[in-house]
């Protein structure tokens, strides 16, 4: 079955109309030390760029840049380090010609980004992170003219969310909360067209609850809003098949290809060049099944 057909086909961002009548792929391009913890900042940003780069060329509609790991057990990183990695990085492929998207959730940051020109905040506080000086980051959004945004679902914070997951069924409380955040932005007058909900794939939620949302996408679209689904080199994708994060990409794909199949129309992905090949063939087969049903 495919909800995809009768979905929002714009998502309306600061520089760019982006087509959603097609799935869209966002390559992520993390700005962050992996494994290497004291590597200097210099060389995490060249490796940025370096990702930026293989992303973009891969084919990627739009890229995330993020210089903060949010992965389960993940530490804060400063405000100041933070956009040591990013500006950059921003500065660079800002004139590249594609979608920017900026995966923080700190207030001072997003404005920062949004000054430079990028077209996304892609927040997985959902927009509800305030600073020690009150600025909050629903307030940053609002009041920019016409950025996209994602506001995604997470169940506790990164540092502990692996350690005390949801109880329960995930569906509802997850579209109840989205629901609440997207209000919340409109009723500060951001247009519905800015605005993309994430159900935050793998983030204090179990293996069982994750798999539940992607047929849960049903529900979740309901609410009128594109979905943009977070499957890549997740967790849930190495308890099924045993394998370890580097070696995912197939199981990733066939997330994304599930995800695609119940509506997600924005896929955030580390392996761009596959993915980018399945939206080809699900696209292929959503056609022929189209001329098939006007015979």
């Amino acid at each position: 079955m495919y909800y995809f057909a009768c979905m929002p086909t714009v998502w309306t961002t600061t520089r760019h109309r982006i087509d959603l009548s097609a799935p869209q792929v966002m390559g992520i391009v993390n700005v962050t030390p992996d494994s290497f913890s004291e590597a200097s900042t210099s060389l995490i940003v060249a490796n940025g760029l370096q990702r930026a780069q293989i992303a973009l060329d891969a084919g990627a509609d739009i890229l995330d840049v993020g210089a903060e790991s949010t992965r389960p057990g993940a530490s804060p990183v400063s405000e100041q380090e933070e956009w040591a990695r990013l500006q950059p990085v921003l500065k660079a492929i800002l004139s590249w010609g594609v979608p920017i998207s900026v995966d923080t959730y700190k207030p001072a940051i997003m404005q920062r980004a949004l000054d430079m020109g990028v077209d996304i905040i892609n927040d997985v506080w959902a927009l509800r992170w305030r600073a020690a000086d009150g600025l909050n980051a629903e307030h940053v959004v609002a009041t920019h003219p016409n950025c996209g945004v994602c506001l995604m679902h997470m169940n506790g914070e990164p540092a502990t969310m692996h350690i005390s997951p949801m109880e329960g069924e995930a569906v509802a409380p997850v579209v109840a909360f989205l629901a609440q955040r997207a209000q919340a932005l409109r009723d500060q007058g951001v247009a519905s067209s800015r605005v993309v909900l994430d159900p935050g794939i793998g983030f204090g939620k179990t293996v069982a609850q994750n798999f539940s949302l992607v047929t849960g996408q049903r529900v979740l679209l309901e609410l009128g809003y594109p979905v943009l689904a977070g499957w890549s080199r997740k967790s849930s994708l190495g308890a099924v098949t045993g394998r370890e994060v580097g070696s995912r990409t197939y199981a990733s794909v066939a997330a994304a290809c599930l995800a695609m199949q119940h509506g997600a129309q924005v896929l955030r992905v580390h392996d761009v060049a596959a993915t980018k090949d399945a939206v080809a063939v699900y696209q292929a087969v959503v056609a022929g099944g189209d001329l098939a049903a006007g015979d």
